[in-house]
């Protein structure tokens, strides 16, 4: 019997939900497999029903345990961009956690982009010229601001699906419509002309750069293309 030492609740369910899933985790079970049920947890960790049923609903939470009645608890193998999914609204009412996502979102872009160049097609690569000459469209005027964003989202979502990873190219996607939502189109101003230009020469000089394969250069303008998320509290382009 493992016995733990007598703290408060919260540091109990705290400590007995991290033991229990490093035990998961070492186990290597499976998705589907059966665990224990929280009686057992209970006895065999030496504490409360209260406290063992609190470090179940915590490792439920992270999608790591399913409760099902009168059959225990089954170790499940959850997706990470699903479990992001599921924080990030919460994440987003925060001005300083909104930053430090927006950061986090800067680094993913431009450290994905060597991997978009190396495993690029040039069907992919034909695709972003396409949406390229469509964001240079709509860019100068006001009533097409909503396309305009929505082809600033498939620009930036396709050069991420380059990259050849699922997870890079899903996480991408929930920080970019979080940012939509978080700066709705009608609340964000009308650029200048000379920031539109500027923008547009950016989209056309990424997709060149990908074409000749060239990652330094894409990565220098990309930097530039995204430094706005670095800003406090962040803007949009």
């Amino acid at each position: 019997m493992t016995l733990i030492n007598k703290e408060s609740p919260n540091s109990l369910a705290l400590d007995l939900s991290e033991r229990i899933r490093h035990r998961i985790q070492s186990a290597e079970f499976t998705d589907g497999d059966f665990f224990l049920t929280e009686a057992e947890l209970a006895e065999e960790y030496n504490v409360s029903r209260r406290i063992a049923r609190e470090a179940v609903n915590r490792l439920c939470a992270l999608g790591l345990l399913e409760g099902r009645k009168r059959k225990g608890l089954i170790v499940r193998h959850p997706d990470p961009v699903e479990v992001w999914a599921n924080c990030l609204p919460s994440l987003a009412r925060s001005p300083e956690k909104l930053a430090d996502l927006a950061h986090f979102r800067y680094a993913l872009e431009v450290g994905a982009i060597e991997l978009a160049i190396k495993n690029a097609s040039e069907e992919q690569i034909t695709q972003l010229a396409a949406l390229a000459e469509e964001f240079q469209q709509t860019a100068g005027t006001p009533e097409d601001r909503p396309r305009r964003i929505e082809v600033e989202r498939q620009f930036h979502g396709l050069i991420l699906e380059m990259s050849g990873s699922p997870i890079i190219a899903d996480m991408q996607k929930l920080l970019a419509t979080l940012f939509e939502n978080s700066y709705p189109a009608r609340e964000t101003p009308v650029l200048a002309e000379e920031t539109n230009q500027r923008i547009i020469w950016q989209h056309f000089e990424l997709v060149d750069a990908i074409k000749d394969r060239d990652v330094e250069r894409a990565r220098s303008v990309l930097r530039s293309h995204l430094k706005y998320l670095l800003l406090t509290p962040p803007q949009t382009t």
